[in-house]
């Protein structure tokens, strides 16, 4: 099949990290081609979506991981795999490029699929199943935001559209920045707040299970660094081995279903103890990091699953 690729620079992603260089090296193993462009390099041109970019094959060799072709202008209704997997943040960047990527179906198949990647964000879809979630609030207005403090005493507080653990802050019951903390977010963002019952669970890690086409594969443990709240390895902290409990088992049973019918087929969701905090759609982590754990293919499932869906 024909693979494209819309991510930031493939040139500069950790080969032992990065779960879309695992993608890549997994499809060009099973005889696919490969193409990369970034995201500003989308575009709509008189009815036809259109990238500039190049044509790629990767090697597990760092500092020399992918080589790239000369630059080109193709359609991408002519490739049979589109993959959205730039970082967030989940701006009105990111929610263009899914507009235009709609566009298009039925006949190139792009993953996750991009109505439902922008119609799920990480932290709004999982106000679908509130039983499974910590007490949690979205809002702007200061005075929702402390009366749900006032209930809670120590809560997380976040951007909505953050990701990589930036910009989450935990407030005690004796912490005084709220109000400066306000000021600062809504200083510089027109968006909300979101703000959750603080877990002390996360001292034991914060889980990421990663699930194929709706199924649980795996999970890894993600360890706060001493004196950090966050557990996001972008900020430090440590991935671990671990398995998949009852719980976590309960929760797939729960969301699966869902992912799988809107075309999420790569997702990530994180567990604090026995509760479901984030459902990760955008670009999803950690293949990696299972397979040198468990010995999990993450990437093979993954790849298995594309490849029935498109016939």
């Amino acid at each position: 099949m024909k693979i494209a690729f819309q991510m930031d620079p493939i040139q500069s992603v950790d080969i032992n990290a990065d779960s879309t260089f695992r993608l890549a090296e997994e499809a060009q193993a099973r005889g696919h081609s490969l193409f990369f462009y970034t995201p500003d390099h989308l575009a709509y041109e008189e009815g036809r979506i259109t990238a500039r970019g190049h044509d790629f094959t990767v090697q597990r060799v760092q500092g020399d991981h992918a080589q790239l072709g000369p630059e080109t202008h193709v359609d991408l209704a002519d490739f049979d795999v589109v993959w959205l997997r730039q970082d967030p943040p989940f701006d009105m960047h990111y929610i263009t490029s899914t507009h235009l990527l709609d566009r298009l179906a039925p006949d190139t198949l792009v993953v996750n699929d991009p109505f439902w990647v922008r119609n799920y964000p990480e932290k709004l879809l999982v106000l679908d199943f509130p039983d499974l979630t910590p007490p949690t609030t979205i809002a702007r207005d200061l005075a929702t935001i402390k009366a749900f403090k006032d209930k809670y005493g120590d809560v997380i507080l976040k951007p909505l559209y953050g990701n990589g653990g930036a910009g989450v802050f935990r407030l005690d019951a004796n912490d005084r920045n709220l109000n400066s903390l306000h000021e600062l977010f809504t200083g510089f963002s027109r968006e909300p707040l979101i703000v959750q019952q603080f877990l002390p669970d996360v001292s034991a890690g914060d889980k990421r299970v990663i699930l194929v086409d709706g199924e649980p594969v795996g999970a890894i443990n993600r360890v706060p660094a001493k004196g950090e709240t966050r557990s996001n390895m972008h900020v430090g902290g440590r991935p671990e081995k671990i398995g998949l409990s009852d719980r976590d088992l309960e929760i797939c049973a729960r969301i699966g279903p869902l992912l799988r019918e809107k075309g999420q087929v790569f997702v990530g969701i994180d567990v604090i103890g026995n509760y479901l905090t984030e459902i990760n759609v955008t670009s999803p982590t950690g293949i990696q990091e299972l397979e040198r754990f468990d010995g999990i293919n993450v990437a093979e499932k993954v790849w298995t699953a594309i490849e029935g869906r498109c016939g």
